[in-house]
């Protein structure tokens, strides 16, 4: 299972191992490289804002509002869709010539999404599982604002990963420009981004796919399953 609370809300009567969601690979992504490659200077704060394939209009219309102060304090990277890209770029154009390369917006990342992950030092998107399991794989805070129109399961992802400290929840129709501000604030608090960015390495598992792997070798070859503590030893990015 991707996460422990299914293995409850199933009423699993035989062992309900939790591997979590497989993802493509992010341990040997370099941190430094990935900051260099989108030109994000030295000590630069960056926010990383995606709203997945869904619902993306409240995201840029929050952006449009509060970027002229929010990037006086950090870099932002924005996954506009393609109907919000004109207006970003617009937008982009009316702020200080001196600010501008603080705030890229882009339609779609696709394969610099990891890239953008790894500069990252704290996310503001939906809560997908994949979604998820990237940035608790990458150790990265998140203020998560679940889609409300997917039969409610982004809402009880989002609620598991507040509840755990990785993220603070922001109902979709509480989202707007002064929640992005707020959003912003967790980067002027040492304190409260290091302990946010510890919980969610903590629920991280980079190697889920090893973990799925090694439970389904071990059906066909009618073994033993491995117990869940192997299991997360092995999501968590250890060898089998």
């Amino acid at each position: 299972m991707s996460f422990a609370a299914t293995c409850t809300a199933l009423g699993a009567q035989r062992p309900c191992l939790e591997t979590g969601t497989p993802i493509r690979e992010t341990r040997d992504v370099d941190r430094l490289a990935a900051r260099e490659r989108l030109g994000i200077p030295p000590g630069g704060r960056v926010l990383l804002m995606f709203g997945g394939s869904q619902a993306v209009r409240r995201f840029n219309a929050a952006v449009a509002e509060a970027l002229p102060r929010l990037v006086e304090r950090i870099h932002l990277i924005h996954v506009t869709g393609d109907e919000g890209y004109a207006l970003a770029l617009a937008t982009r154009e009316r702020l200080p010539v001196e600010l501008r390369s603080r705030y890229r917006p882009e339609p779609f990342l696709r394969d610099q999404m990891l890239t953008a992950l790894a500069a990252a030092d704290l996310v503001v998107g939906r809560a997908g599982s994949s979604t998820l399991a990237e940035v608790t794989a990458m150790g990265l805070p998140m203020v998560v604002v679940p889609y409300p129109h997917a039969g409610g399961h982004q809402r009880a992802n989002a609620a598991g990963l507040a509840e755990a400290g990785a993220a603070r929840l922001v109902e979709d129709e509480a989202f707007d420009a002064a929640a992005l501000l707020g959003a912003a604030t967790i980067l002027d608090d040492p304190a409260t981004h290091a302990a946010m960015a510890a919980a969610s390495r903590a629920l991280g598992r980079p190697a889920a796919a090893d973990a799925v792997a090694t439970i389904l070798v071990a059906l066909a070859e009618r073994r033993p399953l491995p117990d869940a503590a192997t299991v997360e030893r092995i999501a968590r990015g250890a060898r089998a």
